[in-house]
């Protein structure tokens, strides 16, 4: 994939039309806009290129912020030949012709700064092939790209890099990219002032795509300055980035339910409403709010989960878009309710137990006999049948024999379960006390 300033192999100046982000690539580093973060005096890329080290690297980011652009300017800051291929159009035959022209080339004293942009698209098997030319000096690898390099990459090709993060473009960055524009252009944008906000907004952090736009507006026609209904009629707004098995359906669900857990509907619906508008599967969100009922809320209040049931059910019936409705309505009722995950905790405790003494039997006194065998053996012997003792609580114990007794659920002192935890402590005292009285 081109990138925002990507320039032509052709070092000639193209006699054609040339789109507007072609004529406003940098030519330095020092004109790149955003990624001070990577890029300043006492940031990665300045401190490699200040002591004139510059180590092989992996650029992840979102797409339009530069990552093509800073590789071939790195090239060019240490004299570097600058090979870039795309790992969705390059096959093992032609990464073969890339090395080995990178090794005549290291033969003959010059370096070969090798860009590879979505690298995550390369199996593991394609990723291993880089390392033997990494190590022996014939590359320096910059790879790109827009997925969570912990999941994507080999873990010996991650070893031998390092990892920087671009980010999208500020608003404060899009705005100096439109006035460069402008200036290239050699007029103002015929904006108002929340029009030109909401073509940055518009831009949603891709400097590629606000030139793209910068460029459509400039072609108009009008008299005078468009307001931003003007501006959203004739311009149809980009889709926000959104990959339903990539790393920024992660993100979202996780800011779903961490907003949710926190207890913020405000927060809750936002995300919710993003996972939708970037066309998530309402069954997926329905699910996973019926686990946040499960794991965040639990008996605190245990309506919760009958709520999100009732809105998943609400909405295989009515179907899009007013069955959504009823699903943010339980995103709005998970984030108010009271928070327990007692319950979760409960339940992992008892099954790191039961992992732990896993062929201890149950005793003998809460076993049936339904066998004289089993009678002679001792099943059900001594077993006190809990209606028929006092407050129908027994008392006894249900734990293996010689098996401290677990304590895994532990309520919290929030909604329903302040009333649960009344319950625990009552039955734990008296089961002390009959257990004290059954000693003496």
């Amino acid at each position: 994939m081109a990138d925002l300033f990507d320039t032509a192999t052709n070092t000639d100046t193209p006699k054609g039309p040339r789109p507007l982000a072609d004529r406003l690539r940098p030519r330095t580093l020092a004109e790149v806009i955003g990624q001070e973060q990577v890029l300043g005096p006492d940031a990665p890329l300045g401190v490699m290129l200040a002591s004139g080290s510059l180590s092989s690297l992996i650029f992840w980011g979102p797409p339009g912020v530069g990552k093509t652009t800073i590789a071939r300017l790195l090239a060019r800051e240490t004299d570097l030949h600058f090979e870039q291929i795309s790992a969705i159009f390059t096959g093992v035959p032609e990464l073969r012709k890339v090395f080995e022209a990178a090794k005549l080339r290291h033969r003959n004293g010059k370096g070969t700064l090798l860009f590879v942009d979505e690298i995550h698209r390369f199996n593991k098997a394609q990723q291993d092939g880089f390392l033997p030319h990494m190590e022996d000096g014939t590359i320096l690898l910059v790879g790109a790209t827009t997925e969570n390099p912990s999941f994507e990459l080999n873990a010996a090709l991650l070893s031998r890099s390092q990892v920087l993060v671009l980010t999208r473009l500020s608003l404060s960055d899009l705005e100096r990219l439109a006035q460069r524009a402008e200036k290239e252009l050699g007029r103002a944008l015929p904006l108002d002032g929340p029009a030109r906000e909401a073509l940055l907004d518009m831009a949603d952090g891709d400097g590629r795509a606000l030139l793209n736009l910068i460029e459509q507006v400039a072609a108009w026609k009008v008299d005078g300055k468009l307001g931003p209904d003007a501006l959203t009629t004739r311009l149809m707004k980009r889709a926000a980035k959104y990959d339903k098995s990539g790393d920024e359906h992660y993100n979202l669900i996780s800011a779903l339910h961490k907003s949710v857990r926190g207890s913020d509907p405000d927060a809750a619906l936002y995300w919710f409403s993003r996972m939708l508008e970037g066309g998530e599967d309402p069954r997926f969100l329905a699910r996973r709010l019926t686990r946040m009922a499960v794991e965040d809320i639990g008996l605190a209040d245990p309506q919760a989960q009958t709520i999100c049931l009732h809105a998943w059910e609400t909405y295989e019936r009515l179907g899009s878009p007013e069955g959504e409705l009823a699903l943010a309505q339980a995103v709005t009722y998970l984030a108010l309710a009271p928070k327990s995950n007692a319950g979760y905790v409960a339940y992992k405790a008892a099954r790191a137990a039961a992992k732990k003494t896993g062929s201890e039997p149950p005793p003998k006194h809460i076993l049936n006999a339904p066998t004289k065998l089993m009678e002679d053996q001792g099943y059900g012997a001594g077993y006190a049948y809990d209606h028929d003792a006092e407050d129908g609580f027994s008392g006894q114990n249900y734990f293996p024999d010689g098996m401290k007794r677990g304590v895994y659920y532990q309520p919290v002192d929030r909604g329903f379960e302040r009333d649960l935890k009344k319950r625990v402590d009552f039955f734990a005292g008296l089961r002390a006390k009959r257990q004290a009285k059954g000693r003496n």
